[in-house]
């Protein structure tokens, strides 16, 4: 029996990308060769970003060793690593002008330290170019590995973020390799150091509210302080259908009690994506 797909929804309406800073910050990342989470994963916010003279860059290369159903990024076999990203990614930041940065990867189950180094490094890079920019580093797993964990902790971004992209019952259809209590285990580690720990799901994949509260009584368990709750958008046919599209009344019933559970922020909307205010997280 044929699937019968859900009709996108009014509030799920984004503006045309235009305006001066964003073909500026566009221009900046197709010179620099950088690759952007904005870009490769049809982020629906990329013109109120973008044309904020902000972006989430993307560290690692273009192509993931993992193939998530909800992910548009490329997956397959990566390019070796390219030493010199730190700098151009450091450099780009200050033509940019942004005062927070939001760093995420591919995952690189290829590499022995799975990028941690090349993590580490940019981070590095970033703050001896740009000592006034916060940043908020969007990790892999690292196949819970602490030590390479520790790697960015190390490095002092002001927030380390790390996502269960869904619920526990979910997780095994949605996420390709990741594990739903491996990623609890990330989360906590984070928390346990110095940095603000942070984390986002998606919703409308078939999850139930319950659901959606079970997994946020299991972050604030692990001492998870900031959470981001978007709707899924299927990014091609290839992926997975939506469920549903999630009312935005419903998104500010799990933002107020999410705020009632103890978390410092919560931003929970329809078109919210891991990075969205990512600078309000700092405070």
């Amino acid at each position: 029996m044929r699937e019968i797909k859900v009709r996108k929804p009014a509030w799920l309406k984004t503006k045309v990308p235009i305006g001066k800073n964003y073909l500026n910050v566009r221009e900046i990342v197709e010179k620099n060769k950088l690759n952007t989470i904005c870009t490769s994963g049809f982020c629906p916010n990329i013109a109120d970003c973008w044309g904020r003279g902000t972006a989430t860059l993307m560290i690692l290369g273009d192509i993931c060793t993992r193939s998530c159903k909800f992910c548009n990024v490329k997956t397959g076999r990566p390019e070796p690593v390219d030493w010199y990203e730190p700098d151009r990614v450091a450099k780009s930041v200050k033509l940019m002008g942004v005062k927070h940065c939001v760093l995420t990867s591919v995952d690189r189950d290829d590499l022995e330290d799975g990028g941690a180094e090349i993590w580490a490094e940019t981070i590095r890079k970033i703050k001896e170019l740009n000592p006034e920019t916060t940043i908020e580093a969007l990790i892999p797993d690292f196949d819970g590995r602490k030590q390479l964990i520790q790697k960015v902790i190390e490095t002092k971004p002001e927030v380390i973020s790390h996502n269960l992209e869904t619920v526990r019952r979910l997780t095994p259809i949605i996420r390709s390799k990741a594990k739903y209590k491996l990623s609890l285990k990330v989360v906590k580690y984070i928390s346990s150091s110095e940095v603000r720990s942070k984390s986002g799901i998606m919703v409308g994949l078939g999850e139930t509210g319950e659901e959606v509260y079970e997994t946020m009584d299991d972050l604030r368990s692990v001492g998870c302080e900031v959470l981001t709750i978007g709707q899924y958008l299927q990014p091609t046919k290839y992926h997975l259908p939506v469920k549903e599209f999630v009312t935005p009344k419903m998104f500010e019933k799990y933002r107020k009690t999410g705020l009632k559970k103890g978390f410092r922020y919560v931003e929970s909307s329809p078109l919210v994506r891991s990075s969205y205010h990512a600078e309000k997280h700092v405070k």
